[in-house]
């Protein structure tokens, strides 16, 4: 396949259809921190000490996890380097491998997993607040609707609004979660790392590698923030920085919260709570540790909310300007008024909304996982594509340690895959029949191109 080199080199700025550069280093950075860090780090270190085994080996699945990241977001931040356009996934797969191999991802991405992943956290922040307000089901749907609404009006205003949001919320969240960590590192008293393993459960690679898989899908996420590559200042520099020093701050976070939450509470006792980080939080502060937490994850759940709007809408709206997309030309379309992607925000809103009614979001986002995780791997060894095969791609980042930083990412890549089929083995496949269904629809568009 031959690429040409104008084609990819960067955003064509002077047309009418182009977002504005608007968004700085400092508010990408919290974007990939806000997107990442959602509810997850309040519920995860049951499951992650309790197929790990020990206090030890739980930790280093925290550890072993933020390297297989680390490893994948320095693979993909060379190739976001060389090509520095909007639509993120979506524009590394067509440049690199094919058309049609993009559009199932943005198919899925776009109808299934970014309404879905909305529809989930605004039902989950609705959850939340039945904690200060109690609300029926019906209440709490529109609730979720609600913000999910609000947040899109505060993106179409202006893009600078909404990462300005997603700084605010970033911040934040990470207070509760600071106080946390400082004093359950001064003041906890247990010492979980005597126990050498956790009574009722067995210390092994197959338990260690379950363990690390949990922190793996508590680190996903952060390749959103290419999906807008085009509006960032200074993409090439911006764009690396933006993913390495934000994954950076999120594995510092998840390893010290857990190392918090196990200085207070026995590890055995950690396994047993489903909601560790909250108990936690009252054996230090009262009862007044349960309402920290509430609030702290109805802020981590609204900038995880916003971050996710915000860089999903890019994935129809690219595939609209490429002419892939039901409608292009509409869906494509920037705003004059507000120079925004109104009109793919339209269709995202409107869909998560119509999942929030259903309930079905949880199901569906669970049957696509696997098959987004075959596009995340197939954009990580990209980068031997890129070398290989665009050598006049110019690169202003490049990976470190080339090959092995890439092979790291690509086999935590496969693992997941591969544990998903052995142990989701009905959803991957599912999975896979809901991708296949884009085929169709992909040859519809393209014969009428």
């Amino acid at each position: 396949m031959e690429v040409k080199k104008e084609k990819v080199s960067g955003e064509n700025n002077k047309s009418s259809n182009a977002l504005k550069k608007q968004i700085g280093l400092f508010e990408a950075i919290t974007m990939v921190i806000g997107i990442v860090i959602g509810s997850g780090i309040f519920f995860k270190a049951s499951a992650v000490f309790g197929n790990a085994g020990s206090a030890t080996m739980g930790i280093m699945a925290w550890v072993v996890g933020g390297i297989i990241t680390i490893a994948s977001a320095l693979t993909i931040a060379e190739i976001a380097t060389a090509i520095p356009k909007t639509g993120g996934v979506f524009i590394y797969l067509k440049e690199l491998y094919s058309e049609k191999w993009a559009f199932l991802f943005g198919w899925v991405q776009s109808f299934v997993y970014v309404p879905g992943a909305v529809a989930a956290l605004a039902i989950v922040f609705a959850t939340q607040a039945t904690y200060f307000v109690p609300m029926s089901g019906t209440q709490q749907k529109i609730l979720a609707i609600i913000m999910i609404l609000f947040i899109m009006v505060l993106n179409i205003i202006s893009t600078k609004i909404g990462s300005k949001v997603q700084l605010v919320s970033t911040i934040a969240k990470l207070i509760p979660i600071a106080i946390i960590i400082i004093f359950g590192l001064t003041k906890g008293t247990v010492n979980s790392f005597s126990a050498t393993a956790i009574e009722g459960s067995s210390v092994g690679l197959a338990g260690f590698g379950a363990a690390i898989l949990g922190t793996l899908w508590a680190y996903d996420g952060w390749i959103a923030v290419g999906n807008m590559a085009g509006e960032l200042k200074k993409p090439e520099k911006d764009l690396p920085k933006s993913i390495i020093v934000g994954l950076l701050v999120i594995i510092a976070v998840y390893v010290l919260i857990n190392l918090a939450i196990i200085k207070v509470m026995p590890v055995g006792e950690v396994v047993k709570s489903s909601k560790a980080a909250t108990d936690a939080s009252v054996i230090l502060f009262g009862k007044n540790g349960a309402s920290l937490i509430a609030a702290g994850i109805m802020i981590s759940i609204f900038g995880a909310l916003n971050g996710y709007l915000m860089t999903g809408v890019r994935i129809p709206f690219a595939m609209a300007q490429d002419g892939v997309f039901p409608f292009a030309k509409f869906f494509g379309k920037v705003n004059e008024k507000f120079e925004t992607p109104l009109n793919a925000f339209i269709i995202e809103v409107a869909i998560s909304s119509l999942y929030v009614l259903s309930g079905s979001f949880e199901l569906l986002t669970n049957l696509v996982m696997f098959v987004l995780w075959i596009f995340f791997t197939m954009a990580v060894a990209g980068v031997f594509i890129l070398r290989n095969k665009f050598k006049h791609l110019s690169a202003p980042f490049k990976v470190p340690l080339y090959p092995i930083t890439p092979l790291i990412g690509i086999a935590g890549g496969i693992y997941i895959l591969i544990s998903t089929l052995i142990t989701n083995t009905m959803f991957a496949l599912v999975g896979l029949l809901i991708t296949l269904v884009g085929l169709p629809v992909y040859y519809f568009i393209t014969k009428n191109k």
